[in-house]
């Protein structure tokens, strides 16, 4: 990647953003936001900080974009909130997808939104991981309104409730088959709160 930058004044040119999103992603989920400086941050890029700066602005920003492209990947709402698919379906998915999601790897267990929200003792940090988590959350909400409207407060809020647990149990080291029962558990409440 330092092949595709001119060092002399510290700005990218030909800089793959992508490849800097997901080396950046894997280190956050990893580490914490708080777990990795600019320094290590910089290093694993392959870039000097005068170039971090001028691709992202800050290690906020960059944090920020990180959270809004992981949330984009483990919610992919355009194929699970289908119009007219049952609304049980879509949350079984959405769900047992991210029980195995969240156990997948080792060194990134559960949920980089959730856990940055969790755990952040940044407090702006903090407020831009819940502002990645109100996305898929209006989503569900309003894919709910569509077929359940009196039941999709609730069932909304025991489908977030239901996610982060399995994102904090996975980072204690359960595992897909573990936090696979967890959700179906959660889907049985939820079929009833819907009467299907």
């Amino acid at each position: 990647m330092t092949a595709n930058l001119i060092s002399g004044r510290g700005r990218p040119r030909g800089f793959d953003t992508e490849q800097a999103l997901a080396t950046g992603e894997a280190l956050f989920h990893e580490k914490g936001y708080e777990g990795v400086g600019l320094a290590a941050l910089t290093s694993a890029l392959g870039i000097k900080p005068p170039s971090f700066y001028a691709a992202f602005g800050s290690k906020a920003a960059f944090f920020e974009r990180v959270l809004q492209r992981y949330s984009a990947a483990a919610t992919p709402i355009a194929d699970l909130f289908v119009p007219g698919r049952p609304a049980i379906d879509a949350l079984a998915q959405l769900l047992l997808n991210s029980a195995q999601g969240y156990a997948a790897d080792p060194e990134r267990r559960g949920c980089l939104v959730l856990e940055a929200a969790r755990s952040s003792t940044d407090a702006d940090i903090c407020q831009l991981a819940r502002n990645a988590a109100q996305g898929p959350r209006a989503a569900i909400h309003a894919f709910l309104m569509q077929s359940h409207p009196d039941a999709a407060d609730s069932v909304t809020d025991m489908v977030v409730a239901t996610m982060s647990g399995m994102s904090a149990a996975a980072r204690e080291g359960w595992d897909e088959k573990r936090l696979a029962g967890v959700a179906r558990i959660s889907l049985m409440g939820i079929a009833a709160e819907l009467g299907d």
